[in-house]
């Protein structure tokens, strides 16, 4: 018993930088005076809140690197050498202030990411070799993150979730707020829509030292022993779902064994149940934002009757 709850503990700490305690922003979810952007029931609950997301964060990694300008603003000014999971708690807490918080908090969340963004500049060299100045708060990069987040997110749940209440069009439509949030104009709103938005940057992709040494970090995160085979399932699974032009640019390729391709889905559905069963049935941003809901629909409630 000692050693499953050891490994509950080791799993928790990965998404919150170290700390085994559940942080006090999620607790937090449950301020506010709205039910929030997204609520129990929506596309939106329903793909962020399952396990998918975690293919679809090494897969928005993956597809975010082939563009040079972001992958300057990671190599130069992010931490994921020294930290790899504190960047990833960050990445996380935005996501799930968006998802289950207020809007008043969502707003703020976002608010501060992008001012973050303000100060993130440099130079890159594009994929004509030629040198150029950018900032991560440039509206082009911004939409690319939105778009490599929203692609990642719907293709692994697609891959290795349950239905999506109203399909996959209805996600693309539902996550446009978190875009807008972020100041990218006229995010897609279908899934027609992100694969053209998405088509649109290829000429500007390359693959570069830069991606390939993000590449091997992606590959091999310093992980507590536990967890690094049921990661490389995960790895799998992500590469599984790119679209062939983003594998082949990255020089990867689905696992298999000559002419027989792994079974990746069936060992990806494996290792989320693992992690469900380690991290319990629903997180604490999500119970957060249940209490919320429940507490301003009750209020909505009891003056429509007064």
């Amino acid at each position: 018993m000692d050693l499953v709850a050891a490994w509950r503990t080791q799993l928790r700490t990965t998404f919150t930088a170290g700390d085994p305690a559940i942080p006090q922003w999620q607790l937090d979810l449950e301020q506010g005076d709205d039910v929030g952007y997204f609520v129990p029931g929506s596309a939106v609950w329903a793909v962020n809140g399952s396990m998918t997301p975690l293919v679809a964060g090494v897969r928005a990694l993956l597809l975010q690197a082939l563009h040079p300008g972001a992958m300057a603003g990671v190599h130069a000014h992010s931490s994921f050498r020294e930290d790899p999971l504190g960047r990833l708690a960050n990445t996380i807490r935005w996501i799930f202030t968006v998802t289950y918080g207020s809007q008043r908090t969502a707003q703020e969340g976002s608010a501060f990411v992008q001012r973050l963004h303000q100060r993130v500049r440099g130079t890159y060299v594009d994929s004509n070799g030629t040198t150029r100045e950018y900032s991560a708060a440039d509206p082009a990069l911004v939409r690319w993150v939105h778009l490599a987040f929203t692609d990642a997110f719907l293709a692994a749940h697609k891959a290795y979730g349950d239905p999506i209440p109203g399909g996959g069009d209805q996600y693309v439509a539902e996550w446009a707020q978190a875009g807008e949030l972020m100041g990218v104009e006229s995010p897609p709103r279908s899934e027609a829509e992100l694969a053209a938005q998405l088509r649109a940057f290829d000429p500007e992709l390359t693959n570069s030292d830069q991606v390939q040494e993000a590449l091997a970090y992606i590959k091999r995160p310093p992980l507590p022993a536990s967890q690094r085979l049921g990661y490389r399932v995960l790895f799998a699974a992500a590469v599984a779902t790119l679209e062939p032009r983003h594998r082949e640019m990255l020089g990867l390729r689905v696992p298999s064994l000559g002419p027989i391709p792994l079974p990746v889905k069936a060992a990806t559905h494996l290792v989320l149940k693992v992690v469900r069963l380690g991290l319990g049935p629903e997180g604490p941003s999500e119970a957060a934002a249940r209490r919320r809901i429940a507490r301003v629909r009750a209020a909505g409630s009891s003056r429509r009757t007064a």
